[in-house]
C-alpha cells in the first residue's frame, strides 16, 4: 500500500512540475495527519481531499512522517531524479548509475547479485558523500521478485522518474547447435526481462502523472547494435534485442499517455566491460571458442576483428552512452526510438 501511497504523494507535492524525493523523518511538528485504509481504491482521490495544499511534510496514520526533499544543491543533468539501473552490479549498468548520482539523482542499483549490487551501491555513496544510492537485489526474468523491488525503490525514495532497463546477457552460438537452454536464458533476461521490468514500473510513473498532469518521465532501454542489425553466429542474442526495439515502440505508443517516453539505445561494443572481457564467460572467449572470427588465436585477435569494423576504430564507452541518456530525457519530444551510438558501425537510413 505505502508503495502506491507514496508516489502519488509525491505527484501532489510537484512544485512548477519537479517532483521531490520523499524521505522518511521522526520530525512531524504541524505535518497534517492523513489517513488511507488497506480497502482503499483510489488512493490519489483520497489524498487530494486530506493533503493540504503546498504540503512538504505529511503523517500517515500508521506508517509514519514522510518530508519533501529537493534536488541537490549541486545540480546536474539528472538533478532530483529517482532512477532504477536494472544489471548495476558491474559493467555498463554500474557506470550508468555512478554517472547518474553523479549528476545528482537519487538511484536504486538492482541486480541478481544481491551481495554484488549492496557493494557497488555502498561504493557510490562513499565516492558521492551522500546517501545517493541502495542496493536492490531482482530477477528481471520474475514478476514477483520485480514488484518486490520496485515497491523498495517507492517506499525508500517516494517514486520514480527513470527506468534505464540495462540488465541483459549473451550466449553466442550457431543457429546449428547452440543449446535450447541457453536460447532460453538469453531470452528470458533480454526480452522477458525487460517487458516484466516495464510493467513494474510504469504503474508508479504513471499515478505520479496522475497526481500531477503535465509531468513527463522516462523508460529507456540499453539495446545493442545487434537490435538494428543480424549478428553472425549470434542469433539467439540478436533476436532478442530486435524482439526489444519491438517492445520499446509498442511500450511508446501505450504509455505516452501516462507521460511516459519510452527509447532504446544501441551501443556498439563495450570491450572494457565483464560482458566481453571476463576470462571464462565473457564474448571474447565464446566468440574464440565458437570460431566467430576466422584464424583468431588470442581475446587481442577478436578486439582487433571488431575494432576493424568501426569508423571510429574503438569500442562504445559509457560516456558514450550517457550522452544518449541525457539527450532522450531531456527531449520532450522524442519517444519510440532506438538510437544507435555505435562509432558508425551502423548507419541508419
Amino acid at each position: 500500500m505505502l508503495s502506491k501511497i507514496l508516489p502519488a504523494l509525491r505527484g501532489l507535492m510537484a512544485e512548477n512540475g519537479v517532483l521531490p524525493r520523499l524521505i522518511k523523518t521522526d520530525t512531524a511538528d504541524g505535518a497534517p495527519v492523513i489517513t488511507i485504509t488497506d480497502d482503499c481504491d483510489d488512493i490519489l482521490t483520497a489524498l487530494r481531499q486530506q493533503v493540504p495544499a503546498q504540503a512538504r511534510c505529511v503523517t500517515i496514520t500508521g506508517k509514519g512522517t514522510w518530508a519533501a526533499e529537493a534536488a541537490p544543491a549541486s545540480g546536474g543533468r539528472a538533478a532530483g531524479k529517482i532512477a532504477v539501473v536494472t544489471g548495476a552490479a558491474q559493467g555498463f549498468g554500474f557506470e550508468i548509475a555512478e554517472d547518474l548520482t553523479r549528476q545528482g539523482a537519487w538511484v536504486a542499483l538492482a541486480d541478481i547479485n544481491a551481495e554484488g549490487v549492496r557493494a557497488a551501491a555502498e561504493k557510490i555513496n562513499s565516492a558521492c558523500d551522500r546517501e545517493a544510492s541502495i542496493g536492490v537485489a531482482v530477477n528481471v526474468a520474475d514478476s514477483a521478485s520485480l514488484k518486490q523491488a520496485f515497491a523498495q525503490v517507492a517506499e525508500t525514495f517516494g517514486g520514480l522518474d527513470l527506468l534505464v532497463a540495462n540488465a541483459g546477457v549473451l550466449r553466442a552460438g550457431s543457429v546449428k547447435t547452440i543449446a535450447e537452454k541457453d536460447i532460453d536464458f538469453v531470452t528470458a533476461v533480454n526480452y522477458k526481462g525487460y517487458f516484466l521490468s516495464v510493467q513494474a514500473a510504469a504503474p508508479i510513473m504513471a499515478l505520479q502523472h496522475q497526481a500531477a498532469p503535465g509531468t513527463w518521465f522516462d523508460i529507456i532501454q540499453i539495446n545493442s547494435k545487434s537490435g538494428l542489425v543480424g549478428s553472425n553466429k549470434n542469433g539467439a542474442y540478436a533476436g532478442s534485442k530486435f524482439g526489444g526495439i519491438g517492445l520499446t515502440q509498442s511500450f511508446a505508443l501505450e504509455l505516452v499517455e501516462d507521460g511516459i517516453k519510452v527509447n532504446s539505445i544501441c551501443p556498439g561494443n563495450f570491450y572494457d566491460g565483464p560482458l566481453w572481457s571476463d576470462p571464462e564467460k565473457g564474448l571474447f572467449r565464446q566468440y574464440l571458442d565458437s570460431g566467430k572470427v576466422p584464424g583468431a588465436k588470442t581475446f587481442a585477435d577478436v578486439k582487433r576483428f571488431y575494432e576493424s569494423k568501426v569508423p571510429m576504430c574503438r569500442g562504445c564507452t559509457t560516456p558514450d552512452v550517457m550522452k544518449a541518456v541525457y539527450y532522450l530525457m531531456e527531449q520532450q519530444y522524442e519517444t519510440g526510438q532506438a538510437v544507435p551510438v555505435t562509432g558508425g558501425q551502423v548507419m541508419l537510413a
